[in-house]
């Protein structure tokens, strides 16, 4: 038996991709002319049903399933041959969907079952975000040395260093003094720019120039300026159509917090002063006071427990840190490593941040697809409606940088695409986060020219630099990958400074200071041409998505309304959508854009000269 089924074919499963809960879907198996039966075998929480299927033709057996709650269903096929062998049938070896394979004990097929009322915000859809790491991004003065341990560099274009010597990144205390001022001030550059979403890194009370070790999740960072700045940099940006999402940093706090305080520091009684301290069931000690589980084995940022009830009402209660910072403007939370909060604790922070503001977001660092992920243990779907609404599309970056590097091939690039959409529900799909540079990797310039420096001993990557050939190479590069996130579902992410240019190696050479008056101008019109391309075509926002391989080399996106209508329903004039880029190789005129119907967006990777 040649057996046959195709999860992104109407002629083997209706309706595709993610359904509501509630939806029944057909499932067919094709090729069964020499079967005799054939069994849907389905998993759901972890539990067998064995499904028999009908004969609707010679050789197409089928089965309608239903659906009830949210979460994921699991299915293959088992097939009784007239030869009395049994075949069985299921998906991909990759896991990724599509056509399926025949093979003993194959993986299953997934299907993602969320709740229809379930709904995201608009603005992340129809916007374009920044991530600025606010020490970094423009300082209204020159902050006053406060902590003898500290470095403030006086001279803004200074190269970052590790503080203190010897040390890593993780305790940086090397500070330019970037401020909520600043950003308030740098606020008309952003909306020339098109950004409607400022993500923000950790602007709480902190030791470090990256803030990730909170010291207290109540107050801003003195250097940052004062919770009314924080007022006042809302207000603004919302003024000009911009709102402001903040970083939760929820799995950890710094040893030298209110909460912890291992050095004494903070009037408060932290748990390392004593075992009666209101925070000490906060934390996980294996040898009080000395000993205790903290993030990755850094003891700078010691480990929250996330099912104390305590910690669960400070972060996520009425009158909890998750509100408060809603209350005081922003408009949504980043999650740090969003998967290692337990489903339990996002779930009650999820209805704290709607019942605050009814279109505030959660957004989740997670690295792989978010459908099923696997952490602690459990398989974890964070795609229902019940947790995050949206993640970090970092296997769409890992993917665009291996087609535009020569490492991967178009089928690989549109393989991935195609996976998350059958895997991801429309809300979830058309929020993501279509990150191409970020705090946590070496600047994506340096990415895509293929000069990551990593072959050099750490220390020495302060002093590394791009010749200018690898320097056009990578913006060459970063303004193909540019251009793809802007014609996919999703918000573009344009990490702070990747847009005048800026590169630099891994932590801490990534978040150099941006480059005020020393800008590529040339190549910051082109990032600013593409962002308000995506930003007045409402097609690349929430039009349907089609993809065409015409070779390894092309992919063709592309974006339509069908039927004068969107993917959500909403009625729009018929409209379709083409980018052209110029052929591949260096240099190509890539920027050549114009609106024609029935046309595809084309996708064409350069390559490196000889």
């Amino acid at each position: 038996m040649k057996l046959y089924h195709n999860s992104r074919s109407t002629a083997c499963r209706m309706p595709l991709g993610p359904l509501k809960s509630g939806m029944d879907v057909t499932l067919r198996l094709l090729g069964c002319a020499d079967a005799i039966r054939a069994d849907l075998r389905v998993w759901r929480d972890n539990q067998l049903c064995v499904i028999p299927m009908d004969r609707v033709d010679e050789d197409i057996f089928e089965a309608v399933l239903s659906t009830e709650n949210p979460g994921l269903i699991w299915y293959d096929f088992c097939v009784l041959g007239k030869d009395g062998e049994t075949a069985y049938y299921g998906n991909a070896d990759d896991g990724m969907g599509g056509l399926g394979v025949q093979k003993n004990d194959p993986r299953a097929f997934q299907i993602t079952v969320y709740d229809g009322n379930w709904s995201t915000p608009d603005y992340m859809r129809h916007g374009v975000m920044y991530q600025i790491f606010p020490d970094r991004f423009f300082r209204s003065a020159v902050p006053e040395k406060t902590r003898d341990e500290i470095l403030i560099h006086d001279d803004w274009y200074d190269t970052p260093v590790l503080m203190p010597e010897g040390g890593c990144a993780n305790v940086a205390r090397d500070f330019f003094g970037g401020d909520l001022k600043g950003i308030t001030e740098k606020l008309p550059y952003l909306k020339d720019l098109g950004v409607t979403v400022i993500y923000l890194n950790p602007i709480f009370k902190a030791r470090s120039n990256h803030r990730y070790d909170t010291g207290d999740y109540g107050k801003i960072d003195p250097m940052l300026g004062t919770v009314e700045d924080f007022n006042t940099l809302c207000e603004k940006a919302r003024e000009m159509g911009m709102r402001v999402m903040l970083d939760g940093v929820f799995s950890h706090t710094g040893d030298d917090s209110r909460y912890f305080n291992r050095y004494g520091h903070y009037p408060d009684k932290g748990a390392c002063q004593g075992k009666d301290s209101p925070y000490y069931r906060w934390f996980t000690f294996t040898h009080y006071p000395d000993r205790y589980m903290s993030w990755w084995g850094i003891d700078t940022l010691p480990t929250v427990n996330k099912h104390n009830r305590e910690y669960e009402a400070f972060i996520c209660g009425q009158d909890g840190i998750a509100r408060h910072w809603l209350r005081e403007g922003a408009s949504a939370w980043r999650l740090d490593v969003a998967d290692e909060l337990p489903m339990p604790f996002l779930r009650k922070l999820k209805k704290a941040v709607i019942k605050e503001k009814p279109d505030s977001l959660l957004l989740g660092e997670v690295w792989e697809d978010a459908s099923h992920k696997e952490a602690y243990g459990e398989t974890r779907c964070y795609c229902t409606g019940d947790t995050l609404d949206s993640v970090m599309n970092y296997p769409l970056r890992n993917a665009l940088i291996a087609f535009l590097t020569g490492e991967g091939d178009s089928y690989d690039l549109a393989r991935l695409i195609h996976s998350q959409r059958e895997n991801y529900p429309a809300p979830f799909y058309y929020s993501v986060m279509n990150l191409l540079g970020s705090h946590d990797r070496p600047r994506t310039i340096n990415v895509l020219a293929g000069k990551t420096f990593e072959d050099m001993p750490y220390r020495e990557r302060a002093g590394a630099v791009l010749t200018d050939e690898e320097l056009a190479l990578g913006k060459e590069r970063y303004l193909m990958m540019l251009k793809a996130v802007c014609a996919l579902p999703g918000i573009p992410c344009v990490y702070y400074g990747d847009e005048a240019g800026l590169w630099g190696a891994s932590d801490p050479w990534c978040r150099g200071t941006y480059p005020w008056g020393r800008e590529d101008t040339v190549f910051l019109d082109k990032v600013k041409d593409l962002l308000r391309f995506r930003r007045d075509n409402p097609v690349l926002h929430t039009g349907f998505l089609h993809l065409l391989c015409q070779d390894r080399d092309t992919l063709k996106i592309i974006r339509a309304f069908e039927n004068g209508r969107d993917v959500f329903g909403e009625p729009h004039e018929e409209t379709n959508l083409t980018m052209t880029s110029g052929a591949t190789g260096v240099p190509a005129p890539w920027l050549r854009m114009r609106c024609r119907k029935s046309t595809p967006i084309a996708l064409a990777r350069s390559v490196s000269p000889e």
